[in-house]
């Protein structure tokens, strides 16, 4: 087995709460050593030396939350492009929405991403079931099967559960099953013709607004269900201050639940729309800045526990069209990790806090491998340079689809180097 050892490193690992000068030590597709002791530790003698000159060590992200087209849409991102795309941005692991064509509602398409992952991409990428058959809501896919099958976590994507009844029954199947419900709300009336967030803003620019309280209201409805029922439950992506509120309230009596957000309700705000800009389309959508704001610090003080790209690749003749008709969605996966080092160059989270909801906390949370640079943990690792200047340019996006939200932005750190079970899969 191959050795490689980075030296002089930055090496950050929320998972034993380390950020500190070291040395990483990687043998076969294992983690050996990491961190400030592991400088005193001999190698074996023929072993791949880097020195990372200060660079930072980072466990590679898990993005909880990505879509792709295949099968069904392989034209928008096929498995083995996000893929690609992933390594370039740092992630290691993703866990992929049940949103394709037909759905993963069965076994057998689990198995098909499954396959077709370790065939065709470079990282870890772990199905998503749908909680209903079809995501129509209604009937209850076979959980215990899709779990046996690989399935990580149960979720509707895109989708909302309307029906009370039908969402509790899913989180006692799903508790007993001993797996995570991940759910995105939005309350389908109030929020049916509405483009971006409901605002003087959306009054200017004459677009119906999807109010805040089309989140909150499902929101809470779910978690008095998860409480009554005990069962583990992810607010799979929230976006407003009422939100953090109940999902901090909730954890404070006990409920078993977690709350995550898109990078894209991080970092920018209804502003960003602009004049139309279609790539800024979003669900849920761009909220006032002051939400944004509240986002931030509910990711600062634990109320939010994960951080993912929300990667959602749609084509150009989808996107091209009047703002309250285009498609909704934007990709992520290579701008994750620099998007969210604006909060970490800002002064406003710090840097281990940041590496945690991106890598640590999803993994965790999932049941997945990785997110730790612990020894014996597999070697899931990037090499970043945090200070390293970039810009965003459509022709360097990797992904099929490239409807970023970040387009033209100017970034502050770069992914040099991902490696997954010890192999190189990533290097500028």
């Amino acid at each position: 087995m191959s050795v490689t050892v980075f030296t002089n490193a930055r090496v950050v690992d929320p998972s034993r709460g380390l950020d500190e000068t070291g040395t990483v030590i990687v043998d076969g597709d294992r983690i050996a050593a990491a961190g400030a002791a592991a400088q005193n530790q001999g190698y074996p003698e023929g072993a791949t030396v880097v020195d990372c000159g200060g660079r930072a060590i980072l466990p590679g992200l898990v993005d909880s939350r990505v879509f792709i087209g295949e099968p069904g849409a392989e034209h928008r991102e096929t498995i083995a492009s996000a893929g690609r795309a992933a390594a370039a941005g740092g992630v290691t692991s993703v866990i992929m929405m049940p949103d394709t064509s037909p759905v993963i509602d069965d076994v057998a398409l689990v198995e098909f991403v499954l396959r077709a992952a370790q065939e065709t991409s470079p990282i870890n990428i772990f199905p998503a079931a749908a909680v209903t058959k079809g995501l129509a809501g209604r009937e209850i896919s076979e959980f215990g099967l899709l779990r046996d099958a690989g399935a990580v976590v149960l979720t509707e994507g895109r989708h909302t559960i309307a029906n009370a009844s039908v969402m509790r029954r899913a989180l006692t199947y799903a508790r007993d099953m001993g797996m995570v419900i991940a759910h995105s709300t939005q309350d389908a009336d109030l929020s049916s013709s509405g483009v971006m967030n409901e605002g003087l803003l959306a009054s200017w620019l004459g677009l119906s607004g999807i109010p805040r309280e089309a989140e909150a209201i499902p929101l809470s409805r779910d978690l008095m269900l998860a409480a009554l029922t005990g069962s583990r439950y992810h607010a799979a992506e929230i976006s407003a201050a009422m939100s953090a509120a109940a999902i901090k309230r909730s954890k404070e009596e006990g409920s078993l639940v977690t709350a995550g957000i898109s990078i894209n309700n991080l970092c920018l705000n209804e502003n960003d729309v602009g004049e139309y800009r279609t790539f800024f389309r979003l669900s849920p959508p761009l909220r006032a800045e002051e939400d944004r704001l509240a986002m931030v610090e509910a990711v600062k003080d634990g109320t939010i526990d994960t951080v993912h790209s929300a990667h959602d690749p749609q084509d150009v003749d989808t996107k091209r069209l009047p703002f309250s008709e285009a498609a909704v969605g934007a990709i992520g996966l290579e701008t994750l990790l620099a998007a969210a080092l604006r909060l970490y160059h800002s002064g406003d989270v710090p840097l281990l806090r940041i590496v945690e909801v991106l890598s640590t906390a999803p993994a965790r949370l999932f049941g997945l491998p990785g997110g730790t640079l612990k020894p014996g943990a597999p070697a899931d690792l990037i090499l970043v340079d945090l200070d390293a200047p970039w810009i965003v340019r459509e022709e360097n996006i990797l992904s099929l689809s490239k409807n970023t939200a970040f387009e033209g932005a100017r970034m502050q750190g770069q992914v040099l180097q991902t490696m997954v079970a010890g192999r190189t899969v990533f290097t500028t």
